[in-house]
């Protein structure tokens, strides 16, 4: 199963930080946030990981590249643990396409279409971070569990962040986990980025989605919103008329919002928090950690 990280967009609740560097490429404690997400994909078993982007990110192809000179380097200074670090970024399995113009999430997937056309995917999105890296591997359980149905992740917000997400309209399934321990959901409606007013729930899509090849089609002949922009959201909204969609809710400790200036920030905290070596310089941690 491939893992599609869609990486293309601008980025602008981090300007001016994210005119001259990816916010894919902002820190949590020491790597960029998108090798996060890179490496949760790979440790739920994914085949290829396609990272998508725009023109102007050529730091996120470094990243993942070799870097010889560097660690060689760091080698001759014995920084023996860095060298390890800066190999193993360059040497992770990565593949990038390109989105050429920031078009909106659904565009964005659409550009891969050729390689997911016969066959369920992941897609991950770099606002989130799940570090302990088992949330797919459930999505993928619940998905065979309901005959390979698509799953997306959801987790629950305030009222008055709902208008930043899609929201669900679900229906709760007690007990229909694999394993009867996780909450899931089946799912009647999503509204994208609802007032609050508007609201069917206060659960989130998380950045986690596993979808059927289905989504495709759909999205070859999905509109562009007043925006411009071509929204996964609606094309889920299609698909949820001849296939059913799963969700599956996400502990408050499992999975971090980087989506802002504030939850990053919130985000590198609570991680440091539960990092020893690190814990002692944060002693503030413990008024966000939930751990």
């Amino acid at each position: 199963m491939k893992a599609i990280i869609p990486a293309a967009g601008l980025g602008t609740r981090f300007l001016p930080a994210s005119k001259a560097i990816a916010k894919e490429m902002l820190p949590v404690l020491e790597r960029p946030t998108i090798q996060y997400v890179v490496e949760e994909a790979l440790c739920a078993g994914a085949s290829e990981v396609v990272v998508i982007l725009g023109n102007n990110k050529p730091e996120v192809m470094a990243h993942f590249s070799p870097a010889p000179d560097l660690v060689a380097s760091l080698l001759r200074r014995g920084k023996d643990a860095l060298a390890e670090a800066v190999s193993h970024a360059g040497a992770l399995p990565v593949s990038f396409a390109h989105q050429d113009q920031p078009r909106g999430l659904g565009h964005a997937l659409y550009c891969v279409e050729d390689l997911v056309r016969d066959e369920r995917f992941f897609v991950l999105l770099g606002d989130v971070l799940v570090p302990d890296a088992d949330l797919l591997v459930r999505m993928r359980a619940l998905s065979e569990y309901h005959d390979g149905a698509s799953v997306i992740a959801v987790f629950e917000v305030p009222l008055d962040q709902v208008s930043r997400f899609g929201i669900i309209d679900g229906t709760p399934l007690d007990g229909d986990a694999p394993h009867g321990s996780v909450t899931t959901w089946r799912l009647n409606d999503l509204v994208e980025k609802p007032t609050p007013q508007q609201a069917p729930s206060r659960l989130a899509v998380f950045g986690r989605y596993l979808l059927t090849p289905a989504i495709m089609a759909i999205l070859a002949r999905t509109a562009p919103d007043t925006s411009g922009e071509i929204q996964l959201t609606d094309a889920l909204r299609e698909l949820l008329r001849t296939e059913e969609i799963y969700a599956l809710l996400v502990e408050p400790d499992e999975g971090f919002d980087c989506g802002t200036v504030a939850s990053w920030l919130e985000t590198n905290i609570r991680l440091a928090w539960r990092d020893p070596h690190l814990r002692a310089v944060v002693p503030a941690a413990g008024a966000v950690s939930s751990t």
